[in-house]
């Protein structure tokens, strides 16, 4: 589901959060840092008691749907593994290697709050 489709478009993240809750929902974004904060005990996901789960989608300020959806495959392959979010989040990064054309994805996963 899309912000979009449930006519969230435009809404500020902390306008989310409520909606998110409510429904149980985990949240994937490329906006990490409102969501997760700038260290992992900050951001809009931290302050909840409990929440579904965030997945971060990371790159380059210049990240095109391409990348977005060839980072949002590997998450759904790490959630294959492992489905649990419920209080966690699940971090995929893109990585510039130092030679052209070597690139890395890291994978992160971490309790939000923080225990």
């Amino acid at each position: 589901m899309h912000i979009e489709w449930l006519g969230l478009s435009g809404k500020k993240d902390w306008e989310l959060m409520p909606v998110l809750i409510d429904g149980d929902w985990t949240f994937v974004t490329k906006n990490s840092r409102d969501f997760r904060g700038c260290s992992r005990n900050g951001g809009l996901h931290a302050a909840a008691d409990i929440h579904a789960g965030l997945v971060c989608l990371n790159g380059p300020k210049t990240m095109d749907l391409e990348m977005m959806v060839s980072l949002f495959a590997v998450a759904l392959e790490a959630l294959d593994v492992d489905s649990d979010l419920v209080n966690a989040l699940l971090e995929i990064t893109y990585v510039e290697g130092e030679d052209e054309g070597d690139q890395t994805v890291a994978i992160l996963r971490y309790g939000l709050p923080a225990e």
